[in-house]
């Protein structure tokens, strides 16, 4: 094992430990509170947000496949992982740009803000997925994005419970079902507004709409990128696969 693997295999180790963590009291407390909030909206609202964003997220995962880069071939974990980590800064640079354009525009840009957002979040999952070496074109990895997405933007207790989920994917995926209808894309929606909220309402706030947008998104997509390179590492890394796709 070189040193780069013992650096990365330590990082894992670390971030898997957080993903375990129980939600602590303020955690707990924020949770119900966003619970009791969405009772207040009628079933007819949840059912539209929630078809809104079913739609959009299934048609950036099947358009995305035609997209997305065949991977290339790196000579080492680390050569590749730089290249994960330039695809991470040119959509976190990009997000950036956008936030803070959206966010100066008043509340119809900053509204226009979500989907696209939501857009360059999937593509640079799959862009980060092709370099790993996965087959992006196959459902089950597609699934295995959405979860990553949750990962990132989701609360304490519903991200433990899919990263439990994510252990040991290649078993776990073979009871999937073949239809991508049957993902839970109510709770997917509600834990990724939950999340996102608070922060995305002060983009339209004029006059601190900008500056916040160009933070917010920017922060958003360095935590999905980390997330997602460590989701792809806890599979390479089992039983020392890690120069197996590469």
């Amino acid at each position: 094992m070189d040193d780069y693997q013992k650096q990365i295999r330590s990082e894992l180790s670390v971030w898997q430990k957080q993903m375990l963590q129980r939600p602590s009291l303020v955690n707990r407390l924020s949770k119900a509170v966003q619970v009791k909030i969405n009772t207040w909206i009628p079933e007819k609202v949840h059912q539209a947000i929630t078809a809104t964003i079913k739609q959009m997220i299934r048609g950036v995962l099947f358009g995305a496949t035609h997209t997305t880069a065949k991977s290339l071939t790196y000579e080492s974990l680390q050569a590749c992982e730089v290249a994960v980590q330039q695809r991470i800064e040119f959509y976190r640079t990009t997000a950036a740009v956008e936030g803070g354009i959206t966010g100066a525009g008043g509340i119809l840009m900053g509204f226009a803000d979500f989907p696209i957002l939501i857009g360059l979040k999937l593509k640079l999952l799959f862009d980060i997925s092709s370099t790993y070496g996965f087959n992006v074109a196959d459902y089950k990895e597609r699934v295995y994005l959405l979860h990553i997405f949750e990962l990132a933007f989701s609360s304490h207790e519903h991200r433990r419970n899919i990263y439990l989920k994510m252990v040991d994917w290649d078993t776990k995926s073979k009871a999937l079902p073949e239809d991508i209808h049957q993902f839970d894309w109510r709770n997917f929606q509600q834990e990724y507004r939950d999340y996102i909220d608070l922060a995305k309402m002060a983009q339209l706030i004029p006059l601190i709409g900008a500056p916040v947008g160009f933070v917010v998104n920017s922060r958003l997509i360095e935590k999905l990128g980390i997330t997602a390179m460590n989701a792809y590492r806890m599979r390479l890394l089992k039983n020392d696969m890690s120069l197996k796709h590469l």
